[in-house]
């Protein structure tokens, strides 16, 4: 008797799936080592209704399960009413879609929401075929796609492996950049300084000295220091920066709450306090080798604060932590200054409609290359000493 095929099926939250089991999948580059992916983290998106009812993200997770109904992978995806919090921009997409007279939304979308961080979207376990699994999680999403009648499916911020393996698979390649700093082995804020060039050394301090010199001063909270009253300070900071930035900040003041709660221990806060009191914050969540920078907020105008509260004292606290790396978020060529590097970002996009398809393939030719491109120059001004 030959056994029976693995089998994909939809679940509306993550409280359906046992946390271990999740958190179990994925590898080197799943929950274990990327805090967006842990089960804790998403469920508090839902928990807290930032995702699911009014949001326009409706939790839509694809299982793979066996014949004895072990879970052999598993992709965190949301029936999507727009294009908001996606770092991955479709809107010309979709308005060239339904200015020919198609229905661009709903889509479906594997990603973690509002968080352009890369990592595994396809989570396997541990024991599971990479290829099977994988094949069996693509088709079960393009089967969902297809019976539901969305456009589209997109997957965003995955992989370079994963990317070009649905790129074989017939899934349409987008890629697009971000600035990582990558810790050389520094033993000191100092230390990265002298790796700079003469010119970017000096500014960098400058600015430093600029935030010192307003009487501003920092403090890392993580664990119990991320008290509710804290939190509630943090999300003023968030809501005013938010609401000017976006519109509609996505995350609820529970969320914070609920992370906080979940795994307090993977989170930083950085403070930024003048006179004793708090004027700014910038959020970050710790992984096991990566300072991945998510959200900020002031209440006041400073000179330079921005870059000491979210990409300076990011340094420090990876150089302090033997952190190889520090995620400061999307776009943001002026990171570049400032010792960040240009690394690229990818995206996988399956689309019913063969016209869209076809048009939305020819700019992407375009698109890559482009990207390609602006690497290539930017790579030649980096900012470190030569020789």
């Amino acid at each position: 008797m030959t056994a029976k095929p693995a089998r994909a099926r939809v679940v509306t939250g993550l409280g359906e799936v046992a946390p271990a089991l999740w958190d179990a999948l994925g590898g080197e580059e799943g929950p274990r080592q990327n805090p967006f992916l842990r089960h804790a983290f998403l469920a508090a998106l839902e928990e807290s209704g930032s995702v699911g009812p009014g949001t326009g993200w409706t939790p839509s997770h694809l299982l793979l399960e066996g014949s004895d109904g072990a879970l052999l992978g598993a992709a965190p995806m949301y029936f999507k009413s727009h294009s908001q919090g996606e770092y991955v921009f479709d809107h010309g997409w979709a308005e060239a879609f339904e200015r020919a007279g198609g229905r661009y939304y709903p889509k479906l979308q594997i990603a973690v929401p509002f968080t352009p961080v890369t990592g595994r979207r396809l989570l396997l376990a541990p024991n599971a075929d990479a290829a099977a699994g994988e094949q069996g999680l693509v088709a079960g999403a393009t089967a969902f796609a297809t019976r539901l009648g969305v456009s589209s499916i997109h997957l965003t911020f995955l992989t370079e492996g994963e990317w070009r393996r649905l790129g074989a698979a017939g899934f349409l390649q987008r890629t697009d950049q971000q600035f990582h700093w990558i810790n050389e082995g520094y033993r000191s804020f100092d230390d990265f300084l002298a790796a700079l060039s003469s010119r970017k050394r000096k500014l960098v301090r400058r600015e430093r000295a600029a935030v010192a010199d307003a009487g501003i001063a920092f403090r890392w909270l993580t664990g119990s220091d991320l008290t509710e009253s804290v939190w509630d300070t943090f999300f003023a900071f968030y809501m005013d920066t938010g609401s000017r930035k976006w519109g509609r900040p996505y995350l609820t003041r529970e969320f914070f709450s609920r992370l906080s709660d979940a795994m307090g221990k993977a989170v930083l806060l950085v403070l930024a306090e003048r006179n004793g009191a708090p004027i700014a914050g910038a959020l970050n969540l710790i992984g096991t080798s990566t300072l991945f920078g998510r959200y900020w907020g002031t209440l006041e105008d400073h000179a330079f604060l921005h870059f000491e509260t979210c990409y300076y004292q990011a340094i420090d606290y990876a150089i302090a932590h033997g952190l190889s790396r520090v995620e400061a978020g999307a776009q943001g060529p002026h990171k570049l200054a400032r010792g960040y590097r240009p690394v690229t970002t990818y995206s996988a996009h399956w689309i019913a409609h063969q016209g869209l398809k076809d048009a939305v393939a020819r700019y992407l030719v375009a698109e890559r290359a482009a990207v390609a491109e602006e690497h290539e120059m930017l790579e030649e001004h980096l900012p470190f000493r030569h020789g």
